[in-house]
């Protein structure tokens, strides 16, 4: 049987890439996989966030979920905190995984920055508890962009490693979904950085949240360059700008990049953004006024998530159960 599992931090409005980047996908998949999808609310305070504002964040991002069209009755959509599953496996691996396994990881250095030594155990200790959210459902396939590949295959090493040190192929070596075309949006203010919901300019991203009219503002106001679009994928080398509108664009139109290109040779900028926007609008429009009608009720995306919850349970704990077996636990 083929389980996904994939999560995503509740920590701030969905914006334009990660719907391109991942929620996209995640709906597509929902009709080939068993698919776990996880508001990681434990993830998301290995940096201190306001509670008011999770829990709020939480519904917001689960209702951009469902309204983008993941079906929460043929898939469990769930809160990381509400299966304590996932920290019981988390603190077995962190006996089982090793310093300098962690020592290589590249988005903790990223994320500490120079501040190392006052950077909170849980985000260094991050991918450990990635692997156990991922393992405690022995998923086998993981939707992934580029910057987690690493904590993938960090997962992959903890699972070999446990089922080498007690003699039982416990878990399996989960296998990364890899997407192509516009898995990494970039930013509408500077095309050499990712989209983020952290950066200080609402102008640099598209948020789910947008109505028409800032979708159309924050396009119009998009960094660009003074020549005219390329004609061919080699003219878009040291146009990062050009480039990231371009995949926006073959993105929402479910184009290649090399097609987008030749529609929009030797155009000007404002003539393909007022393309763009209304692409773009027609997309995100309807999604945005779903969610709207969703967050009216949050008693219901609760009682959505606490159901996904339940359901995650009962594929857990007989995952947690072998494991607490097979490492000399008492039974409970």
């Amino acid at each position: 049987m083929k389980r996904i599992f994939s999560g995503i931090q509740p920590t701030g409005n969905l914006h334009l890439g990660n719907y391109l980047g991942a929620v996209r996908n995640w709906v597509r998949l929902q009709t080939e996989y068993e698919c776990l999808y996880c508001l990681v609310d434990q993830h998301a305070i290995t940096l201190w966030q306001e509670p008011g504002e999770l829990r709020a964040h939480t519904r917001e991002v689960a209702a951009a979920m469902i309204a983008a069209g993941l079906d929460p009755q043929r898939n469990i959509l769930m809160v990381q905190s509400h299966n304590p599953d996932h920290a019981e496996l988390a603190w077995i691996f962190n006996c089982t995984a090793r310093v300098g396994w962690l020592n290589r990881m590249t988005q903790f250095k990223e994320k500490a920055g120079k501040n190392r030594e006052n950077a909170s155990v849980g985000l260094y200790d991050y991918p450990v508890l990635m692997a156990a959210d991922i393992l405690v459902y022995k998923a086998t396939h993981v939707p992934v962009g580029e910057d987690q590949k690493q904590h993938l295959e960090l997962c992959r090493d903890i699972a070999q490693k446990f089922n080498q040190d007690y003699g039982r192929e416990t878990f399996p070596l989960t296998e990364p979904l890899i997407f192509g075309a516009a898995t990494r949006v970039m930013s509408l203010r500077d095309g050499t950085k990712k989209m983020s919901k952290s950066d200080e300019s609402d102008y640099s991203r598209i948020n789910m949240t947008d109505d028409a009219d800032t979708i159309a503002l924050k396009l119009r106001k998009a960094k660009t360059d003074p020549e005219p679009l390329p004609e061919h994928v080699g003219g878009l080398e040291g146009r990062p700008e050009a480039a990231n509108l371009l995949g926006i664009w073959a993105a929402l139109s479910d184009a290649t990049l090399e097609s987008a290109i030749a529609r929009f040779a030797g155009r000007r900028f404002s003539e393909f953004k007022n393309e763009l926007t209304d692409l773009a609008v027609a997309s995100l429009s309807p999604i945005t006024k779903e969610m709207q009608r969703l967050l009216a009720d949050p008693a219901a995306i609760d009682a959505i998530l606490r159901r996904g919850g339940e359901r995650a349970r009962e594929l857990s704990a007989p995952v947690i159960a072998e494991v607490r077996e097979t490492v000399g636990f008492l039974p409970r």
